[in-house]
């Protein structure tokens, strides 16, 4: 999310393509849906610049691991919430 806070739009898509971390592709997703939110509402795309763009905590999945003599290990399967807000400039 620091690679593209404060970026144009354009510019913003072109460093999550050629991003080679996984979540990328996440962020990606949530940056086009945000341009496409802002198109509808008959904002200029041309002119969009990355205004906010942030990552917290979902809720967390709980699932146990079977171990010997009976015992159970807790893993806790973290999720996130991407937000990505777009603005004219």
């Amino acid at each position: 999310m620091d690679l593209i806070r404060g970026k144009r739009v354009d510019t913003a898509q072109t460093i999550l393509q050629m991003s080679k971390q996984r979540a990328a592709v996440f962020i990606g997703a949530a940056l086009k849906a945000a341009i496409a939110n802002a198109d509808q509402a008959e904002a200029d795309v041309r002119r969009l610049v990355v205004t906010d763009a942030r990552v917290d905590a979902g809720p967390t999945i709980k699932r146990f691991q079977p171990k010997d003599r009976g015992r159970a290990h807790p893993i806790l399967k973290r999720t996130s919430h991407l937000t990505v807000a777009v603005d004219e400039r």
